[in-house]
């Protein structure tokens, strides 16, 4: 299926402790990513980057939730361009940049499809489960709060974002490739009701279940699946380029098997690629394997 691309890259490194991850939306244009698409028959508009304040040069805040107010203005902007770009037909695509603008994705995506009364999907890829609050949180680091903000769980800036909430809700919402949780937050994971696969999942069903089943919870009752992908849900010897990387995760053909197979549904509606650090890259190479997904998700096949 042929699409028409807006692109959009946030380079937002606010959210998280360690720098480098503003650098990652030129870093996967680097790695081809508009050229690939293209080549795939897909038209793309690449729309720049967003402007987003530098850590450097703005206040943390709120110790709770750092950067909250920068954070908001720019999920702010983000949503009202990714809704734009839902209402025009097209499909959005976004680049991190750090998670916490996942808020602002998904916030476009759901704002439209609940204004015409449907519900969305979302399949969640980490490492992490993202799920923490200002109350959980060790690290008051946003980007470890955003599945938490649109489920509805957080701070008020974050969860009402758009003038609703929640975004999404449990019952169509999967989180796959999950082996790091901190301690607290995994109270509002099991309270939650979120259908979780951790790598213990992974291991004893084999990736084609898992993404069998998750597709078939973020599309039953929904009208179309996003997907937020986290780059370090690969594993690190795979995905070196990333922040916050934790052993034992995804490898290179489980990965591509399950953007394969996300294509196959045509029920994606969005997706964001996050979490790319160019600073602890190894010549580019994560950017380079973060291309190669967004092909498999939107299209691209072996034969």
């Amino acid at each position: 299926m042929k699409r028409t691309i807006d692109l959009y890259g946030v380079p937002m490194d606010l959210g998280a402790d360690r720098r480098g991850v503003d650098m990652g939306p030129n870093a996967i244009r680097i790695a081809g990513v508009v050229e690939r698409l293209r080549a795939l028959g897909h038209e793309v508009h690449d729309h720049g980057n967003l402007d987003v304040a530098e850590m450097t040069t703005t206040s943390s805040g709120n110790k709770r939730a750092k950067y909250e107010k920068p954070i908001v203005k720019c999920c702010t902007r983000l949503a009202e361009k990714v809704a734009d770009s839902v209402q025009a037909g097209r499909f959005p695509l976004v680049l991190g940049g750090d998670h916490s603008i996942a808020v602002g994705t998904i916030t476009g995506i759901a704002s439209v499809h609940r204004d015409r009364g449907e519900k969305l999907g979302v399949i969640w890829f980490d490492a992490h489960g993202d799920m923490n609050t200002p109350e959980t949180s060790p690290s008051g680091n946003i980007h470890g709060m955003p599945l938490a903000s649109v489920l509805g769980y957080g701070v008020d800036s974050l969860t009402q974002l758009g003038g609703f909430s929640p975004k999404v809700t449990p019952d169509h919402c999967v989180l796959v490739g999950i082996r790091s949780l901190d301690p607290w937050e995994r109270d509002i994971v099991k309270k939650s009701g979120i259908h979780v696969f951790t790598m213990k999942e992974v291991d004893q069903l084999g990736m084609a279940k898992v993404t069998e089943r998750a597709i078939e919870i973020a599309s039953k009752g929904t009208s179309g699946i996003h997907l937020s992908f986290d780059l370090d849900g690969l594993d690190p010897d795979v995905a070196p380029g990333v922040g916050t990387p934790v052993p034992g995760g995804i490898n290179y053909r489980e990965a591509h098997l399950m953007m394969e197979m996300l294509a196959e549904t045509q029920k994606l509606v969005g997706m964001e690629m996050v979490e790319l650090n160019a600073v602890l890259d190894n010549r580019n190479g994560t950017a380079e394997i973060a291309v190669g997904l967004i092909a498999s998700a939107l299209g691209q096949r072996i034969l």
